[in-house]
């Protein structure tokens, strides 16, 4: 009876791990396409934000780690993990955001943030030759 708790107590975090999907999910891309509103220039920027790399808006730098999107037969989503930090002279980095956003539902889990508003728009699986695009 001990054995069979031991081996319940050792193997059992194993039996509750989910295998990643064999090969590469189609649902995974590599660059977020993000929009930004400076709140003092009343101005909308949108960018792209490769998985991975930080890009800068105003003072915030901003990393994906994650970019979601279902595929054109289901429901329309978007999905984007993302942390943003506030990077100020003189200071250390602030994690002012970590989660998820949703290009469906924005004010679902946004950034709180005095000067600027990031929302997350759509995923692409490679990023546009055109570079930066602004409004």
């Amino acid at each position: 009876m001990i054995l069979f708790a031991l081996i319940a107590f050792v193997g059992g975090p194993v039996f509750a791990q989910i295998a990643p999907e064999p090969g590469p999910n189609p649902n995974l891309n590599k660059t977020a396409i993000l929009q930004g509103l400076d709140k003092v220039t009343a101005r909308i920027s949108t960018f792209e934000a490769p998985v991975g790399v930080t890009v800068r808006f105003g003072t915030l730098e901003i990393v994906v780690r994650v970019c979601r999107k279902r595929p054109p037969e289901e429901p329309p989503e978007t999905s984007v993990f993302l942390e943003i930090d506030e990077m100020r002279r003189g200071e250390n980095p602030k994690r002012l955001f970590s989660g998820w956003m949703f290009a469906s539902s924005p004010a679902l889990s946004a950034l709180e943030h005095p000067v600027y508003d990031v929302w997350a728009v759509d995923c692409r699986n490679s990023s546009n030759s055109s570079g930066d695009k602004s409004r």
